[in-house]
């Protein structure tokens, strides 16, 4: 069987200053590698996300359609409120599959899932 030792997600964007920005500046990723088209970005000690400039890339971005990035965090409501406060536009939060969940969507249209789950 295969034994992944880590995880790199990478999005192609036409929209990458944006992207990037977005990522470093609203989400408070810290960043393990740049150069001038492809940013990556730490999650956990074992989860990256990177961000690749898709003129750059041999690779084209597909404007968002058909990624969620979904990410469990520690405390949903204090996430939301902060998002809120940066005037990042947020869905509210609803309960699903066992969880708190909301979404809201990189500036290249990528939506992403917060999720927290229930403790009832």
């Amino acid at each position: 069987l295969m034994n992944i030792q880590q995880t790199n997600t990478i999005v192609y964007c036409r929209r990458w200053t944006n992207t990037v920005a977005f990522y470093r500046d609203i989400l408070k990723f810290s960043i393990t590698h740049q150069n001038d088209w492809f940013v990556e970005f730490q999650l956990t000690p074992q989860s990256y996300l990177s961000v690749a400039n898709a003129d750059r890339a041999t690779i084209e971005s597909v404007g968002g359609q058909g990624i969620t990035l979904a990410w469990q965090v520690d405390d949903l409501q204090g996430l939301y409120a902060d998002l809120q406060k940066q005037g990042v536009t947020v869905t509210s939060i609803t309960k699903k599959w066992g969880a708190y969940v909301f979404y809201t969507h990189d500036p290249e249209g990528h939506r992403i899932e917060f999720w927290q789950p229930l403790v009832e």
